[in-house]
């Protein structure tokens, strides 16, 4: 199967995992990192998308030990979490709504 192929099923898995949560953090590190990724690093994403996405989470947050075979140069970017698209609208002390677009 070709990079592009692969690259087009990738953010399907990563974006199609079963909870929110999961969805953002690796459906947004793939949309923040794959643009540079070599068949190696293809190859390491689309076995880290086999495992539970309760590890994987508790491996990107660093709750849990991540495993020797995930460990290195692609984890430590899932561990910045600076991927994860998130709203900019925030609650005031009473509980109002504040922000941009508020």
């Amino acid at each position: 199967m070709d990079r592009d192929t692969r690259l087009k099923r990738l953010r399907f898995r990563a974006w199609h995992r079963g909870t929110k949560e999961a969805d953002l953090l690796i459906g947004g590190y793939f949309d923040r990192h794959h643009a540079q990724w070599e068949m190696a690093e293809i190859d390491w994403f689309e076995a880290l998308l086999e495992e539970q996405d309760v590890d994987i989470m508790a491996w990107a947050i660093g709750t849990v030990p991540v495993p020797e075979r995930f460990a290195g140069a692609m984890m430590e970017q899932m561990h910045a979490l600076d991927y994860i698209p998130i709203a900019t609208t925030s609650l005031s002390p009473s509980g109002e709504r504040g922000g941009p677009g508020a």
